[in-house]
């Protein structure tokens, strides 16, 4: 049986990479370890200071070297904290005499020679074209049996296999004849360099030689054939890596000197990793979680940081968009194979044996070419006729009178699970369930087809027959329906009426993570989900999915463990001096859209103002005159922008406004406001500033966030998840858990900016009636126990005196 925690200590110090550990860092170790021993898991709040990084993978590392688990995999959304785990995990193996070899994983886009320097067709994405090569070299390796002298190229890291179904010897004549000094090759064009390193093979892309491509030899990929060289196995060790911790810094390039697939190694070290660092996509989207799902069992210890990150990414991640444009190239692709058929008698045969191969008939073809047709000219005039209830008819002839923001066209209503609207017109235009089922398996035929023919290059019906499948077979309770148009408009004159204003889609929007992410952490054997911000953490433990498992159930009823899995809870507070910051909840009127009015329609010197954002005036005042760099968070960028325009002309300091904008507008923002003397930047609570922002040393001195940042609960998708969790967590904690919950944790993300190490000094303000403890609607539980204890309550007319007086004593 497992070792208690009080005799794994000792194990546990010899792995830990420091001298010693946090009071909380070595409480935070010891709870992740009872909670790996019996396969169950630990839910972590611990703020900045904490040691949390150093602490999962101590405690990770100790059951790998126990033997309880073979690996531990860490998954973060924040590249910051990927190069935190990567630096810790080096300096963990530093100390040890046989260290834990880790590998960092990025996408494919990232590591592909061929993409990274625009060699392919721009038309095609990198992803596609890659598919295809690989496809072609595999077909160009596979073993005929004749040979049994077949000799494997080098490999540093080499995988189990099994079967070998290729022969290493063609696919190193294939890889030698893409050389850029290979004999008898023709358009030489130098070789192809990336990451500052050059490889073996030519710049252009290479056709197979007649001898073992036949009369019409297809493109091929000599990475690839390099990667099959050596048994699909990788030229670069984990002895390249610092401290045997490998990231592309190491792998890309020497990978690409070597002259194999970069991707294909990074797999290879994958697999034969002891810790593996990567993204939330890794592990919770469908679409990237093949790279890993080899290591994705009982023997896996997974750590999710940013773990307050993980309803609304993984909503994001499980939900589908089928573009308008999508929808004209599917149609457009079934089209396309119909016309061959009909070029002659031998075409049609022709196509037809190559869709027989699926089973797939030509006249469900045509039926899914009719659909398409259809499907698109129901969604135009249903565009049309919410637009005409929104703004009248007169868009029709002034699109100047179309909303400049992104609409929403609910398809049900957001309160009632039921059928929805394009549902409920295929029934009754003919297309039931057994032909919306079938649409992913004539996507997939019609587009293999296309491909055998050389008819199209880049088809997209099979993407448009999984998102259509999902979107028959989802629930109406946990998914919602609706056409998301985007505000994206262009100037060109050809296009008509809405679409020149708007990009449509349909949205298949997942409302409840709870059920996917309790299947998906019952595939590995424990773990540590943790962030800064997790309170209240019984209620994280069920929106998360994790009390499904404690129960013994999987999220599909079934119970995978018999007796369910353990779950912990641990929340710390911070750990530095309590003397450097100031916390304060300031008690003004709420600042609610009843309460506030709309700052559009009031003037920004306060002529018009009403008597609560007057008060806040005052308020957001005597916060921007703290010393150097002072953030303020408003509920949104509309009140921004008038808390930027107020206190531009009212303080000394240089204001910066941020605003919804691109990520390199971002950054120069940032840039701006760390830059010189302090100033003030006033930005959305919900924006990008507020959170995995590092305001590390002097770059900030003081943060305020200004009433609750809920999102705008009258959007229908908004209120289709409130329901969600009503029908699941109960009526009473619906919008609690949906919604306050997450918005109190965003406020706490901002705050928890200012302090960031031990000697930093600074002031945190929740602004707001509701984050008093007694108020209508307070949202003060919510707030970790720390914070309650150490967060004083204050009236506005006392706060430019405490400022001063906590400054006047630093």
């Amino acid at each position: 049986m497992a070792e208690s925690s009080e005799s794994a200590a000792p194990a546990w110090r010899e792995v830990f990479g420091f001298e010693e550990p946090y009071d909380a860092q070595a409480d935070a170790i010891e709870s992740a370890l009872r909670a790996g021993h019996s396969h169950g898991f630990l839910a972590m709040e611990g703020p900045c200071g904490t040691g949390k990084t150093m602490a999962a993978l101590t405690a990770g590392a100790t059951l790998v070297r126990d033997g309880d688990y073979e690996r531990v995999l860490v998954v973060t959304p924040v590249k910051q904290q990927r190069r935190q785990f990567v630096s810790d995990l080096r300096r963990l193996n530093a100390g040890l005499d046989i260290p834990l070899p880790g590998v960092a994983l990025v996408g494919k886009r990232d590591l592909c020679p061929y993409g990274r320097e625009e060699v392919f067709p721009p038309d095609v994405s990198v992803q596609n074209r890659c598919e295809d090569l690989r496809e072609n070299t595999a077909d160009l390796v596979e073993s005929d049996g004749s040979s049994d002298d077949r000799p494997v190229a080098q490999a540093a890291v080499s995988p189990k296999i099994d079967d070998v179904w290729w022969d290493p010897q063609v696919a190193s004549d294939l890889a030698k004849a893409a050389r850029s000094g290979g004999i008898g090759q023709q358009a030489v064009a130098g070789a192809l360099s990336t990451a500052g390193i050059e490889s073996p093979y030519r710049r252009t892309q290479p056709t197979a030689p007649e001898d073992i491509g036949g009369e019409d030899p297809p493109l091929y990929c000599p990475f690839e054939a390099d990667w099959f060289a050596r048994n699909k196995g990788s030229p670069i060790g984990f002895a390249a890596g610092e401290n045997h911790v490998l990231t592309a810094e190491e792998y890309l390039p020497g990978a690409v000197e070597r002259g194999t697939c970069p991707h294909r190694a990074m797999k290879v070290l994958t697999e034969a990793a002891d810790v593996v660092i990567g993204n939330y996509n890794h592990l919770f989207d469908p679409a990237s979680r093949p790279l890993i799902e080899s290591i994705l069992d009982e023997r896996t210890f997974v750590i999710v940081d940013e773990a307050h990150r993980l309803e609304g990414r993984v909503r994001d991640l499980l939900s589908d968009r089928l573009g308008r444009q999508t929808i004209v190239q599917a149609r457009n692709d079934c089209h396309q194979l119909l016309s061959r058929a009909r070029q002659s008698q031998d075409h049609k045969r022709e196509v037809r044996a190559r869709l027989g191969d699926h089973d797939v008939p030509l006249d469900v073809v045509d039926q899914a070419q009719d659909f398409f047709d259809d499907l698109l000219g129901w969604l135009d005039d249903r565009v049309a006729e919410h637009l005409d209830a929104e703004v009248g008819r007169s868009w029709r002839t002034d699109k100047s009178v179309l909303p400049e923001h992104d609409l929403e066209v609910p398809l049900r209503d957001p309160e009632t699970p039921e059928p929805d609207e394009l549902t409920r017109w295929a029934e009754r235009a003919g297309y039931d369930g057994g032909f919306w089922r079938q649409l992913d398996t004539v996507g997939l035929a019609v587009e293999e087809t296309l491909e055998d023919l050389e008819i199209s290059r880049t088809p997209v019906v099979a993407a448009a027959g999984a998102i259509t499948r999902r979107w028959w077979e989802a629930d109406h309770a946990t998914a919602f329906r609706e056409i998301e148009l985007e505000h994206a408009p262009r100037d060109d004159q050809r296009i008509e009426g809405w679409r020149g204003t708007y990009t449509a889609g349909l949205t298949l929007f997942d409302c409840l993570p709870a059920e996917p992410l309790a299947r998906i952490f019952d595939d590995v054997g424990g773990g540590i989900l943790m962030s800064a911000t997790l309170e209240p953490l019984d209620v994280f433990t069920r929106v998360a999915g994790l009390d499904a498992l404690a129960d013994g159930d999987d999220g599909d009823g079934q119970a995978e463990h018999g007796e369910g899995r353990p779950v912990l809870t641990r929340s710390y507070g911070l750990s530095f001096p309590p003397e450097n910051r100031a916390s304060w909840i300031v008690d003004a009127t709420p600042f609610t859209a009843r309460n506030r009015g709309d700052p559009a329609s009031m003037d920004p010197l306060g002529s018009e103002w009403n008597p609560t954002r007057d008060e806040y005036a005052h308020v957001l005042r005597a916060i921007a005159r703290n010393p150097g760099n002072v953030l303020i968070a408003m509920p949104n960028y509309r009140e921004a922008t008038w808390a930027g325009a107020y206190l531009d002309d009212i303080v000394e300091k240089p204001v910066l406004v941020d605003e919804s904008s691109s990520n390199e507008a971002t950054e120069e923002l940032k840039r701006d406001f760390f830059g010189g003397e302090g100033k003030v930047l006033v930005t959305s609570t919900r924006g990008t500033l507020t959170e995995g922002v590092d305001y590390d040393g002097a770059k900030l001195r003081a943060a305020a966030v200004v009433g609750v940042p809920l999102v705008n609960i009258g959007s229908p998708r908004v209120r289709a998840v409130q329901r969600a969790y009503g029908d699941v967590f109960g009526e009473d904690h619906a919008f609690e858990y949906a919604l306050t919950i997450p918005a109190v944790r965003r406020a706490r993300q901002a705050i928890g900016r200012v302090i960031r190490g031990a000697d930093e000094v600074g002031v945190r303000a929740l602004v707001g009636a509701r984050y008093t403890p007694d108020a209508r609607h307070s949202v003060y539980g919510y707030l970790s126990p720390a914070e309650r204890e150490e967060f004083v309550t204050m009236s506005p007319e006392f706060l430019p005196d405490q400022i001063d007086r906590f400054w006047a004593e630093r």
